[in-house]
């Protein structure tokens, strides 16, 4: 498989556990319907399906580079759907998380 579809992959489960969570969060937090956990919870396994599909060969390293994928995923999600732009800091930070992922991902291991 190709890194665009490892990096779709990844992104397209970070969209898909935020969008779970944000629903737990409306519903708890900002007294939505609890209807709105018919989406999430169908969102969240969505993202739990997603992870499987990337070329990973063992799942703890999967879910160490969706990390670094999920920081940079919910600071896009605070900037485009709750309407606060992320700061410099958050930048920084989110940008260390993807050159860890990175280096998880693509490192030279042996046999």
């Amino acid at each position: 498989m190709t890194a665009t579809f490892t990096a779709v992959t990844y992104v397209a489960a970070a969209i898909a556990e935020i969008a779970g969570c944000f629903a737990m969060w409306s519903w708890l937090r900002s007294g939505a319907s609890s209807l709105w956990l018919v989406p999430g919870v169908a969102s969240l396994m969505l993202f739990a399906y997603l992870l499987t599909l990337v070329p990973v060969e063992a799942a703890g390293r999967a879910y160490a580079v969706y990390g670094g994928v999920y920081i940079a995923a919910s600071l896009g999600w605070l900037w485009l759907v709750e309407g606060s732009r992320p700061d410099r800091w958050d930048l920084f930070g989110a940008g260390l998380c993807l050159v860890g992922a990175a280096v998880i991902l693509w490192a030279p291991r042996g046999a």
